[in-house]
Order: C-alpha cells, then sequence, then structure tokens
C-alpha cells in the first residue's frame, strides 16, 4: 500500500478487517490510512506502533465475565511513534501509552505509569485510572484524563504540563474531575 499510494494511504474505510482472538506483538504496526483493524479479543504489546493514519478497534469478546474498565484489553507501548490514525480501546492499557505519539487520536478506559511520556502532538482521551509519572517529557498534544479520585495531579508528572479542569458548560457531559493535559509553551 505504501508503495502504490503513498503516505496519503486509502480512502477511509477502504479495507475494514474484523478478527477474533488475542493478537501478538504490534497489532496494526504502521497502519496505513483506509485501513481498520478492528479485533474482538485483546493485544500483547505495541499495539498501533507507528500508526500513520489507521484505525484501530479493540474490545472485549461478547460473554467475556470482565468489566472492561477494570482489565487490560492491550499491552505496553501501545501508540509507540504513531504519527496520525485513531485507535479505541473498550478497556485499559499496560504501561507507556501513546509515548512518542505525535498525531494519533486515542480513546482509552485506562493506562498505566507513564502514559503519554514524550507526546509530542494527537489527543489522547483516558476515561479512567492512570498511573504514575503520566506526561512525562510531554511537549505537545493534549490529554483528558477522569479524574473521580480527585487524586491525578499527585501522578501527573509536572515538569513540562499544565492541567485545566473543563468548566462544565464547555463539556458535552458534565463530568467532575476531567482534566486536560497540555504542554506549557517554552521559551519566548
Amino acid at each position: 500500500m505504501a508503495k502504490r499510494y503513498g503516505h496519503v494511504g486509502l480512502p477511509e474505510d477502504t479495507i475494514h478487517i474484523k478478527l477474533k482472538g488475542t493478537a501478538g506483538q504490534s497489532f496494526g504496526a504502521w497502519l496505513a490510512h483506509g485501513v481498520t483493524l478492528e479485533l474482538e479479543g485483546d493485544a500483547n504489546d505495541y499495539v498501533g506502533k507507528g500508526l500513520s493514519g489507521g484505525r484501530i478497534v479493540v474490545y472485549p469478546p461478547k460473554g467475556a465475565k470482565i468489566k472492561p474498565e477494570d482489565n487490560i484489553i492491550v499491552g505496553n507501548t501501545v501508540l509507540y511513534g504513531a504519527i496520525r490514525g485513531e485507535c479505541y480501546f473498550h478497556g485499559v492499557a499496560g504501561e507507556r501509552f501513546a509515548v512518542r505519539n505525535s498525531g494519533a487520536v486515542a480513546v482509552v478506559e485506562g493506562v498505566g505509569d507513564h502514559g503519554c511520556e514524550y507526546m509530542t502532538g494527537g489527543t489522547v482521551v483516558v476515561l479512567g485510572q492512570a498511573g504514575r509519572n503520566f506526561a512525562a517529557g510531554m511537549s505537545g498534544g493534549i490529554a483528558f484524563v477522569l479524574d473521580e479520585a480527585g487524586d491525578f495531579r499527585m501522578r501527573c508528572n509536572m515538569a513540562m504540563v499544565e492541567l485545566e479542569a473543563v468548566p462544565a458548560e464547555e463539556a458535552a457531559v458534565s463530568v467532575a474531575g476531567t482534566w486536560p493535559v497540555s504542554s506549557r509553551r517554552m521559551g519566548a
């Protein structure tokens, strides 16, 4: 695809692949625009590594006796170096989620330690617990983190980011304790 269509890729959803089961390392790595991978199951580490415009959707199997918001659905270092594309995870991601993300959009129900580390662009929405050292070295992009327990500030690395509450009048759904994390402007 890259040789024939270049970085532009294919029109949206030209190829839609639906899978069931457990995906191994690097599921959807370097996935190009126009390709959607939908996985009913779970996936290992490096999901969406270098994501380049495609879409990845992972959710638990029908009939699974787990609460997705309390269980890991994708492993560690998900979206490492992603430049563009979308990911939707109905469940929790392991450690180092969206590390070096520079343009992808992701929605997940929780992340382990070091989420959004060295992120330079893109948008991440965490609809649950975030581990310690969130946003370490984050110099761009934005992350929205639902902080129901009210303790996210203690787990966020504030060296290069600022936290702001989302005003209720701006939120589509009023959710107390949602924090957008964005990088500070450095220099003059």
